[in-house]
Order: C-alpha cells, then structure tokens, then sequence
C-alpha cells in the first residue's frame, strides 16, 4: 500500500472519531414527557418547585441530592442528581437539567442553573454542575 493511502485511511478514521463523538455529545431539548417516551439523554428547562421539600443529608449520602422540578409546560417531577447539592440552589429562576426519566424520577447528569445577580438586575449569573461518577465494582 502506498504512503498516502494510508494517510488517507487515517484522516477518514480520525474524520469519523470527530463526528461521532460530537454525534454521542450532543442532546436535544425536551420536557419531561419527552424524556418519557426517549432512551437518550436531553435537556429539560424548567423552575424549582420551592412549595416541596429539598432531600439533601451530606452526613447521610454527600451524593444524593433530590427535588421536584416543573417543566415550561407545567408537568412536575422528581429529579435526583448524584452529586451535591449546588450552592444558592434555592435562589435560581430556571434550571436546565441534563439526564434521562428512570422510572418515574428524571435522573439528571447535569444541572445548570440562572440564579439572579447579585450586583444588577441586568446581570445573569450561570452555574454548572455535573454529577459523581458512577462507580461500579
């Protein structure tokens, strides 16, 4: 084979690796019925439901985190995150979730937050936070 036809095959392999792993990246928006009908990850916006209870016990599992979360289109759900609970969670004006429905729980992989400012109301801050990782043995 000549030198080049291998560099060829090379570029095309690292070509596919490229758009594959940005294929695996990528999600789509949704709510949560969505999530309920779909196996793949996406996002869900929504507003934290502070009427309900926040279930966070460091001392008892620093990796659990739970709360009741309402879609843009009103339907309401639990969502557990495995991972902390994020700081001035309480304060947020939307939350956009990533992860998947597990039964009747969305399981969310990342939480992104827009909490308000604490300088002007002009201003937006944004807060990310993903999960653990899974640990299995």
């Amino acid at each position: 084979m000549k030198k080049s036809s291998i560099v060829g095959i090379i570029i095309i392999a690292i070509a596919i690796c490229v758009i594959i792993s940005t294929y695996a990246d990528s999600s789509t928006y949704g709510t949560f019925t969505d999530a309920k009908t779909t196996d793949t990850e996406l996002h869900v916006v929504g507003q934290l439901n502070k009427k309900k209870e926040l279930v966070y016990n460091p001392q008892q599992d620093a990796n659990y985190f739970a709360f009741y979360m309402k879609d843009n289109k009103g339907l309401e759900c639990k969502v557990v995150f495995n991972g902390s609970k994020p700081q001035d969670f309480e304060r947020s004006e939307q939350i956009v979730l990533t992860g998947k429905m597990v039964g009747n729980e969305f399981h969310a992989s990342k939480i992104l937050m827009k909490c308000p400012s604490k300088y002007t109301k002009d201003q937006i801050e944004v807060k990310e936070v993903s999960a653990a990782p899974v640990q299995t043995s």
